[in-house]
């Protein structure tokens, strides 16, 4: 059976759909039998997905931004909940394409296509919190507020919009009284955010879990809480680095499982999209060696 290009016309500001004619002469020249298929809504791509797994479609490509990228994985996960998924290539047409940067992929059109027509592989571990499945970072506390503001400011693009959202999160100053559970520890106490990766980077410049291993078949988790505007908005500049998880208000740990009950509630993110707002128990493991990807 022929494969599928599920694209997101909207990611990108909108720019994706007119790039639709790019994608069909590059697949004709690397003569891949492919149909592009146009989300319509938010969810579809998941539906595509879950569909185009089921039917045995050969290759499966997702084109979009992280959120799209997201959709499509966990439309492949409904359709094998408990085995490898893919292989899947990526288009990259959003904003940061966080997951493609972190590992190396290619960030073009021709390059990702060559790639698929190439048929190799690389296997990286997913994570899962609560319902949803992530290929590249979660979090609850200060991260998805930015994600909250990232989400509303549509005046600005690119890395800058991400930089004033976390400015603006920061002025809001976020707090909560959290127990979290992992592997083999425990804290309880006050907390401003939890970011767990699977990959360093998210955000397009943040390094928010610099030791994260998309391979090593563990979650990476970094929790702290800054008492004050002034320590938030010190730590940031830090987070880009990722030096700041050797503050002492910051701590770095890697699981297999993390548990976390909150209070008040606290939004989730997942690469990038928000998939609760108000969550009191949020549950995260690792999907170790979960997700083909085709690589150049």
């Amino acid at each position: 059976m022929s494969g599928i290009v599920i694209l997101n016309p909207y990611s990108n500001r909108w720019k994706a759909g007119k790039r639709v004619p790019e994608i069909i002469d590059a697949l004709e020249e690397l003569s891949l039998d492919c149909e592009v298929v146009q989300t319509q809504r938010p969810g579809h791509a998941i539906e595509l997905a879950k569909q185009a797994s089921r039917e045995g479609r050969d290759p499966i490509i997702a084109a979009g931004g992280d959120g799209t990228i997201g959709e499509v994985i966990n439309g492949l996960h409904h359709a094998n909940p408990e085995g490898v998924l893919g292989p899947l290539g990526i288009i990259p047409f959003g904003t940061a394409n966080d997951l493609v940067v972190n590992l190396g992929l290619p960030l073009d059109i021709v390059g990702s296509l060559q790639a698929v027509s190439g048929r190799a592989t690389r296997r990286i571990d997913l994570g899962q919190v609560n319902d949803w499945v992530f290929d590249n970072n979660s979090a609850v506390g200060l991260e998805p507020v930015v994600t909250l503001y990232n989400i509303r400011m549509t005046w600005l693009r690119g890395v800058i919009r991400y930089l004033v959202a976390a400015l603006r999160a920061i002025a809001a100053k976020p707090e909560y009284e959290m127990r979290i559970r992992w592997d083999d520890g425990e804290y309880e106490g006050l907390v401003s955010l939890v970011s767990v990766g699977n990959c360093p980077v998210t955000g397009g410049m943040f390094k928010m879990a610099p030791d994260a291993d998309p391979t090593d078949g563990l979650l990476t988790f970094v929790y702290g809480h800054a008492p004050t505007h002034w320590k938030m908005l010190s730590l940031l500049p830090r987070t880009i680095s990722g030096e700041y998880i050797h503050d002492p208000a910051i701590h770095q740990h890697h699981t297999r499982q993390l548990e976390i009950t909150c209070s008040p509630g606290t939004p989730i993110q997942a690469d990038g999209e928000i998939r609760a707002e108000d969550a009191t128990t949020i549950r995260y493991r690792v999907l170790p060696a979960r997700l083909d990807l085709y690589t150049p």
